[in-house]
C-alpha cells in the first residue's frame, strides 16, 4: 500500500492538523459507522466535526442529490434564480424567529461568520467587535482576528478591533464556584467594564457561540446571553449567535443553541449539520441588517442547487424523525454515564455539554492543571477499541463527543463502555 501520509505531507500544508499517531483514511460509511482503508470499522462519535448530523448513507439525502444531478445542473450561480435556494431560505428564516429575516448562503461556517462581521461593521459603521474568551469562529482573516484561543489564532493582524469578555468557559473562569445568578452578574459587570475601558463606545457587535466548539464544548449558565443582550441594546450593539455547531437541534433542549438563553439575536450563522457533508453555510439576519450593503455582491457557489436540495432534505429528515428529541434523551444518558465514569477516574476534571454535544476535560489528579497527554491517550485508546472521538479545548485537554443525531441507545452503551476503558487507561498513566 502506498504511504498516503507521506504524499499528504509532501503536498499539503504542515499546519493542516491530522488526528492519531497513524492517521486513518475513511473509505466507506453507513449509519453511524465508518470503515478505514485497512478494513477496520469504527463507531463515529465526532461525525466529521459535527457535520454528519444524520450519519452516513442516508437515502433521503442521497436521493434528493441524485435527482438534482439528473437535471444536469450542478451549478448556476446566484446571478440566476435557484428555486431550492429560495425554498430553503424561507424555511430557515421562519425557523430563526428573527423578525423580517433574510438569508445569505455561503460554503462554510468560516465564510458565514466573515459575512456576519462584514454586515455588522457596515451597519454600525464601526470595526470594533466583542468576542468571548476561548472562542473560535473560523480560519479566515476577520474570524481569526476574533478567535479567543491562542492555539487557533494564526495571525495578530486583523481588519477588526476585538475586545474579549468573560463567561463562555466557567470551569477555568475567575468566577468559578459562584451560583449561576452570581456568575451571570459578574460577567455582565465585566462586559460593562470592557465597554468602558477597552472600546471607544461605538461597538459594532458581539459574537458568541452558545456552546464553544473548538474551545472544548463549554458553555455558560442559561440566561447569560440574555443578560448580555440587555447591555448591548443600551448601546445599539448587534448580537450575533454563532450556531455553526449548536444549530439544528443538536443541543436537544432547543433547535438553536441561543434559545436556551431566552433571547433572539440580530443575526445567526450556521453551517455543518445542515448539509450532512455537503458544503453549505449561511447567515440569517434582520432584513435591515442584511440589506445594509450598498455595493454589488454575489456568491459563486453559495446556495448552489446541489447543496440546497440536499440541505432541504436534511432539514426535512431532522424534523420528521424528531432528532432533536433523540439528542435530548441520549445526551442526558451520555452525560450521566460519563459522570459515573468520572467518579472512579480523578483524571477527569469536568464533564459538560448539552444534547449530543459533550466534552470531557482531563486534568492532573488532585487539581485542575490541564492534562493534554491524558486526552491524547484517550483519543488513541478509543480508536484502538473501535470508537472515533474529537479533541480540543484551550489546552488541548478535552475529548469532544458529538455523534450523529440518529444515534441509537445500543450504540451509546457501546461507546460508554469503550470510553470507560480508555479513560481508565489514561488515568493509570498519571
Amino acid at each position: 500500500m502506498d504511504r498516503l501520509i507521506d504524499r499528504h505531507r509532501a503536498v499539503l500544508p504542515n499546519w493542516l492538523a491530522l488526528y492519531y499517531s497513524d492517521p486513518l483514511e475513511i473509505v466507506h460509511a453507513h449509519g453511524r459507522r465508518v470503515t478505514d482503508s485497512n478494513g477496520k470499522t469504527y463507531l463515529d462519535f465526532f461525525a466529521g466535526i459535527l457535520t454528519n448530523a444524520l450519519g452516513y448513507d442516508v437515502a433521503e439525502v442521497s436521493d434528493a442529490v441524485r435527482k438534482q444531478l439528473d437535471t444536469g445542473i450542478l451549478h448556476t450561480s446566484t446571478l440566476y434564480l435557484i428555486r431550492s435556494q429560495v425554498e430553503l431560505a424561507e424555511e430557515i428564516a421562519k425557523l430563526s424567529g428573527i423578525p423580517d429575516a433574510k438569508v445569505f448562503f455561503t460554503n462554510s461556517g468560516t465564510e458565514a461568520n466573515e459575512t456576519a462581521l462584514m454586515l455588522a461593521t457596515q451597519y454600525r459603521r464601526s470595526n470594533q467587535v466583542l468576542a468571548m474568551r476561548n472562542s473560535y469562529h473560523g480560519r479566515a482573516f476577520a474570524t481569526v482576528g476574533i478567535t479567543g484561543n491562542r492555539g487557533w489564532s494564526a495571525s495578530a493582524l486583523s481588519p477588526v478591533r476585538v475586545s474579549y469578555v468573560h463567561g463562555g468557559y466557567p470551569y477555568r473562569s475567575p468566577f468559578k464556584g459562584m451560583s449561576d445568578a452570581d456568575y451571570i452578574a459578574a460577567c455582565v459587570d465585566d462586559l460593562r467594564d470592557v465597554l468602558q475601558t477597552a472600546t471607544s463606545g461605538d461597538v459594532a457587535c458581539m459574537i458568541a457561540e452558545p456552546i464553544q466548539g473548538v474551545g472544548g464544548f463549554s458553555s455558560p449558565p442559561d440566561g447569560l446571553y440574555a443578560a448580555f443582550a440587555e447591555v448591548l441594546a443600551e448601546h445599539g450593539i448587534l448580537f450575533i449567535s454563532d450556531e455553526v455547531q449548536t444549530g439544528w437541534g443538536r443541543t436537544g433542549s432547543h433547535f438553536w443553541g441561543i434559545e436556551a438563553h431566552g433571547v433572539t439575536p440580530d443575526m445567526m450563522t450556521f453551517a455543518k449539520g445542515l448539509g450532512n457533508g455537503l458544503a453549505i453555510g449561511g447567515v440569517v439576519a434582520r432584513g435591515d441588517i442584511m440589506d445594509c450593503l450598498s455595493a454589488n455582491s454575489i456568491s459563486t457557489f453559495g446556495g448552489n442547487p446541489v447543496a440546497t436540495v440536499g440541505a432541504h432534505a436534511v432539514l426535512d429528515y431532522l424534523r420528521e424523525h424528531d432528532l432533536q428529541a433523540n439528542a435530548a434523551a441520549l445526551g442526558d444518558r451520555l452525560l450521566s454515564g460519563l459522570r459515573d465514569i468520572s467518579v472512579a477516574n480523578p483524571v477527569v476534571g469536568d464533564v459538560r455539554g448539552k444534547g449530543l454535544m459533550v466534552g470531557v476535560e482531563f486534568v492532573e489528579p488532585g487539581g485542575t492543571t490541564p492534562a493534554p497527554a491524558a486526552a491524547a491517550r484517550v483519543l488513541e485508546e478509543t480508536r484502538a477499541r473501535g470508537l472515533l472521538v474529537g479533541k480540543g479545548g484551550l489546552h488541548n485537554n478535552v475529548i469532544r463527543l458529538a455523534p450523529p443525531m440518529t444515534l441509537t441507545g445500543e450504540e451509546l452503551d457501546e461507546a460508554l463502555g469503550i470510553l470507560g476503558e480508555s479513560i481508565a487507561v489514561a488515568g493509570e498513566d498519571r
